[in-house]
């Protein structure tokens, strides 16, 4: 490996863990600021507030954790009363928000899942271009 291709390697190394750390402070502003106005800290709304992707939120361990802890605390799942006397409505409303907030989990989930097969791909592409320019057609040829 050269020199200067090594050096290049090191500045896009550099380059996407300042890339990282940007997001992740952003990440970090946006609780803060969802906190400090009472408001629900959801990824959705990291996301928007920070502008940063749902995949980046859920593939950081801390603060995937951190949301999802914060979430927990202020918005506890709706539970049926122990009084055995609730009403069939009551309880059809307690499960009616369990199915809606599960329904918002999955969807989030599946977005955070798509945009990271869209970066993927994205990915995959780049390195075929890679490989094309550099005269390589597929892995069957030697290098």
């Amino acid at each position: 490996m050269t020199d200067q291709r090594q050096r290049r390697i090191d500045t896009l190394n550099q380059a996407a863990r300042r890339k990282s750390e940007v997001k992740t402070k952003a990440a970090e502003a946006a609780v803060r600021a969802l906190l400090k106005r009472g408001e629900p800290v959801t990824f959705q709304a990291v996301q928007r507030e920070a502008g940063v992707s749902h995949s980046f939120l859920y593939t950081h361990p801390t603060l995937r954790e951190r949301i999802e802890r914060l979430r927990r605390q202020k918005q506890p799942a709706p539970r049926p009363a122990p009084d055995a006397n609730a009403s069939e409505s009551n309880l059809v409303l307690v499960l009616t928000a369990e199915v809606a907030r599960l329904k918002k989990q999955l969807r989030d989930g599946e977005l955070a899942l798509r945009e990271a097969l869209a970066q993927a791909h994205g990915e995959n592409l780049e390195l075929r271009r890679e490989l094309t320019r550099r005269g390589r057609n597929g892995p069957s040829e030697q290098p």
